[in-house]
């Protein structure tokens, strides 16, 4: 064994460890990503669904958001005031938490109070019975279909459907907004979780119409809308709604409503 050959090629070796190293370090503070440690504590506070609800792409992109001031401590609607208060002491600032909000369907058109205009046999999927005729078996076309899109959206069990209408259970929402997304009639909308009238109609067709289609629909009479003191609720295209920034729950909407549809 030429003893000789084994130095060299042990120095060798050493040799080029050595300038690798010295390469990779330099390489390794030139092309350094900086690490934003607000950005990482915020991180580990948020819950990880990645639902979306916040409007980024998930939390990854939420918590670098927050940390750059580019939304707010309580921007995440799955973690709520809890998840806030943690994130606002990372950053030093009020928590601020806001009105909490759940889900809300806007029809009542359940199997017993609306009519369909033909039997559907298809796929049990909202957004491809939107393509049959009159989109979606149900006479009303602006009403719930009942074949639970915003079911399979919601990762929080909090929405289900019954006799034929989706019904949110607002002790579970987290106002993550998955299933707003997922109806294609635009039927759901984000309510504050103390309102307690809220109308249960999407329809813009005139009254005679709607009351041919559905006995729970808003007929567009505008009773609830002299009745109301504090300029709260309004008819939008044939149909009412409530500016929940000033409704005081009075309910004397809800009493003068003929068809009762204001929940």
């Amino acid at each position: 064994m030429n003893i000789m050959a084994i130095v060299i090629a042990a120095a060798v070796v050493a040799a080029v460890g050595i300038v690798v190293g010295f390469g990779l370090g330099i390489f390794g503070e030139a092309f350094k990503v900086e690490v934003d440690e607000k950005e990482m504590a915020v991180r580990e506070e948020l819950p990880g669904n990645n639902c979306g609800g916040c409007g980024f792409a998930g939390c990854d992109a939420l918590a670098k958001a927050i940390a750059a001031g580019e939304a707010p401590v309580n921007a995440c609607p799955v973690g709520g005031a809890p998840v806030a208060e943690k994130i606002a002491a990372i950053m030093g600032v009020d928590a601020a938490a806001g009105v909490k909000k759940v889900a809300f369907v806007k029809c009542k058109g359940t199997c017993d109070k609306a009519k369909n205009q033909y039997q559907y046999s298809g796929i049990e999927d909202c957004r491809k019975a939107m393509v049959t005729p009159g989109a979606g078996p149900k006479a009303c076309s602006y009403g719930c279909m009942g074949f639970g899109s915003c079911v399979k959206a919601c990762q929080f069990g909090a929405i289900e459907v019954i006799d034929g209408i989706a019904v949110v259970d607002k002790e579970k929402c987290v106002a993550c907004g998955a299933c707003v997304a997922a109806c294609p009639k635009n039927l759901i909308e984000l309510v504050p979780y103390d309102a307690k009238h809220l109308v249960q109609c999407s329809s813009h067709d005139k009254g005679k119409d709607v009351k041919a289609k559905c006995e729970v629909g808003c007929i567009g009479c505008t009773l609830c809308t002299k009745q109301c003191e504090f300029d709260a609720i309004h008819m939008d295209n044939n149909v009412a709604v409530i500016d929940y920034e000033k409704c005081t729950n009075c309910g004397k909407c809800a009493e003068k409503c003929p068809v009762k549809v204001i929940q």
